[in-house]
């Protein structure tokens, strides 16, 4: 499991991914909201972090990066507006995290067949399964 300030650096890292072309609108808002209650990381504490970004710290867990991926996929998916700019910020994000560029392409080119660009957990995990083995 990870600890507080793995969870506070995540939170912080989707915090500026929200924030890479704007301001963060409501919808981004309330599911970061729900990212943080999941970290049981409080609302004072995610209100802070959105003026007061922390430093990223590498995740050791393999698993737990995938994870964090999925949950930049789903943010950049809930604006209706992603741009390729977006979808390059992304790509960059998951190299920083260490994932494999041919399971990140792999995700973001089968990320355009499913409905709202959303890909299911499982599809995600057996990508980066198979580049990982």
């Amino acid at each position: 499991m990870i600890n507080r300030v793995e969870k506070l650096s995540l939170l912080s890292e989707m915090i500026a991914f929200a924030k890479y072309d704007k301001d963060i609108n409501n919808v981004e808002y309330n599911f970061l909201l729900g990212v943080a209650k999941q970290l049981e990381i409080s609302r004072s504490d995610f209100d802070y972090l959105i003026e007061h970004p922390v430093t990223y710290t590498h995740l050791k867990s393999h698993s737990e990066r995938i994870v964090q991926f999925h949950r930049l996929v789903l943010l950049l998916n809930i604006d209706s507006e992603s741009s390729s700019s977006g979808v390059i910020k992304l790509y960059n994000f998951g190299l920083r995290m260490g994932l494999s560029h041919e399971s990140i392409t792999k995700v973001l080119y089968l990320m355009e067949s499913f409905p709202n660009k959303i890909v299911p957990p499982d599809v995600l995990i057996d990508i980066f399964k198979t580049q990982y083995n």
